[in-house]
């Protein structure tokens, strides 16, 4: 497997780990990966009439950064951007949103999950 498909898979699998951590707090999973022309929104999640976007941000180790450093000023616009594309086609036009990033790295064999609620504003 070369390099390009490693992360690509390292990146699924901290989603669909970022994903179970959700649910796990009764949260409803609503999209995966929501492409719009601004960008994607890795996952949207509902509850207690609010919305999340979650960006999540996997990382074999935090050596040479925080995975939630990469998630910059530019990086937060385009995540707006797709967001509000996404509200505007939505049944939760009207509803609270938060953006969370969340940190998903291997630790003794399984995963460790740090979750930054209101990241960033809308």
């Amino acid at each position: 497997m070369n390099r390009d498909a490693q992360k690509k898979e390292l990146g699924h699998t901290g989603e669909a780990v970022a994903a179970k951590y959700y649910r796990q707090r009764g949260y409803l999973l609503l999209n995966h990966n929501y492409r719009t022309r601004m960008g994607e929104l890795d996952l949207i999640l509902y509850k207690d009439g609010g919305l999340v976007f979650a960006e999540v941000k996997t990382r074999t180790s935090a050596v040479k950064a925080r995975p939630a450093d990469s998630v910059d000023s530019r990086k937060q616009r385009r995540l707006i951007a797709a967001a509000q594309f996404y509200l505007q086609r939505s049944p939760y036009a009207d509803a609270p949103v938060r953006f969370d990033v969340v940190e998903v790295m291997p630790v003794d064999g399984g995963w460790q999950v740090h979750c930054i609620q209101n990241a960033f504003q809308l």
